[in-house]
């Protein structure tokens, strides 16, 4: 490491900023769902203004519900994992995106809103899908 506490180039198993870590996770949370029937509305939807919230999918279920993603990823569990990092104000940006975005349509349909945890730790990627993760406040 160099006195910033950088990383030389080239240093370490994996190279991969946080965002394209994070990009990654997206992709495979992406690839589970529609697998799974969901269809892509929107990737990465953000409010406009400081403060906002983001969502990182939107996905019609086959039921017709508008299904609002977290997507959370983490290679160590030493702070709990990916599910422990989802906290009252990350939900509370969530919803405030959501209803941001509800307020487009002329009739909101059914909504919820999942989780996808995409853990790496001990090598192997694992995705869990947390429907009905929590509710709107």
């Amino acid at each position: 490491m160099d006195f910033l506490g950088k990383k030389p180039a080239g240093a370490g198993a994996s190279t991969a900023t946080t965002t394209q870590r994070g990009q990654l996770a997206e992709t495979q949370a992406l690839a589970y769902l529609q697998a799974r029937g969901l269809k892509l509305v929107e990737r990465n939807y953000r409010t406009p203004g400081r403060g906002g919230g983001e969502i990182d999918l939107i996905l019609r279920d086959r039921d017709g519900s508008l299904v609002f993603v977290e997507v959370r990823s983490r290679n160590t569990d030493r702070f709990g994992g990916a599910a422990a990092s989802i906290v009252g104000a990350k939900r509370q940006r969530i919803v405030l995106a959501a209803r941001h975005y509800l307020m487009k349509l002329g009739a909101p349909p059914p909504c919820r809103f999942d989780v996808v945890l995409v853990d790496t730790c001990g090598g192997g990627a694992g995705v869990e899908w947390l429907r009905a993760a929590f509710d709107a406040m």
